[in-house]
This record gives structure tokens, C-alpha cells and sequence, in this order.
């Protein structure tokens, strides 16, 4: 029994060390055939998303690809188990693998770390930019009451995101 709680604790600790290491190696990518087979994590695999494979990090795990050769980069999520060629560190999908540039190579040397806080960049707060304030009063002035939009389009009450056009008849 303690083996077996030895040898248990010795993979978690594996995996939650992989959490913490940056991988330099060489990145492959998939092929268009496997557009649409099932993956390890049980998803489809799709072309055009940015997904990869990686042998150790937990499906879900956000990876920062770096190429050093095109000095360009792509934040993908592991969802498959690979790459199973020697010398390889990670499968990339076919649209990361263009936006990193290394199509034409088939194969590039890559530095791969997990990304421990993934946002979309946003206008930070402590800055002295200033956005201006969008008057819309001075909109109507400009164009008048009878805004082209405005008189064909109605938002109704119970779904105030989305818009109806109206259908006006033509008067005899």
C-alpha cells in the first residue's frame, strides 16, 4: 500500500511540477486529416482552432508557443496527448502553425511555457489617455429626428439586445 501511495504521489508531484517548467524543443503541427477525429480529451479536432498536443500538461492548460525563428507567438490549449515523435514537445494545430510561421517548415524549434494569467489586452486603468464621451444629443442635432436606423430598426422589450427590423407596408 505505501508503494502504490508513493508511486500515486510521485506522478501528481510530475504533473504539478510540469506546471512550473519552460520546454525548448521542436513543434510539429497536425495535418489536415485529422480535421474532425476525436482528440484524447474527447473534443473534435478542428484546423482552424488554436489547440495543441502536449504529453504531460492537463487538458484545458493555456501554453505560450514562442518561435525564436520568426520571432512570433500563439497562446494554444492542450487538448490532445502528443506529440509521440522523438524529439518533439508539442503538436500544434494547422492555424497556429500558421500564425507562428512554421508551415512551410513542417517542423521549428520552439520555447513552450504555460500561461498562468490569460486576458484580452485592455486600455489599462492608470493611464492619462483620455476617451472622449460620444454625444449623442449632437448627433440628432447633426442629422435630425429622422435618423435612417433609428426609424427602421425597434428594440423590443423582452430581448433588449437584439434588434427587429420593421416591416413597413407601402401606402397606396
Amino acid at each position: 500500500m505505501r508503494l502504490f501511495l508513493l508511486i500515486v504521489g510521485c506522478q501528481l508531484a510530475a504533473v504539478v511540477s510540469a506546471d512550473a517548467q519552460i520546454q525548448q524543443g521542436i513543434a510539429s503541427y497536425y495535418g489536415r486529416k485529422f480535421h474532425g477525429r476525436r482528440t484524447a480529451s474527447g473534443q473534435l479536432h478542428n484546423k482552424d482552432s488554436m489547440v495543441c498536443a502536449h504529453r504531460r500538461y492537463p487538458f484545458g492548460t493555456k501554453l505560450r508557443v514562442f518561435c525564436p525563428a520568426t520571432k512570433r507567438e500563439v497562446v494554444v490549449t492542450v487538448n490532445d496527448r502528443g506529440p509521440y515523435g522523438r524529439g518533439r514537445v508539442i503538436d500544434l494545430s494547422l492555424r497556429a502553425a500558421r500564425e507562428l510561421g512554421i508551415v512551410a517548415r513542417g517542423l521549428a524549434t520552439v520555447i513552450v511555457e504555460p500561461v498562468r494569467e490569460y486576458s484580452v489586452p485592455m486600455r489599462p486603468v492608470d493611464t492619462d489617455i483620455e476617451i472622449p464621451e460620444v454625444d449623442f444629443e449632437a448627433i440628432d442635432d447633426y442629422y435630425g429626428e429622422g435618423v435612417p436606423w433609428r426609424d427602421s430598426v425597434v428594440m423590443k422589450p423582452d430581448l433588449p439586445l437584439r434588434r427587429y427590423p420593421v416591416k413597413v407596408k407601402a401606402e397606396k
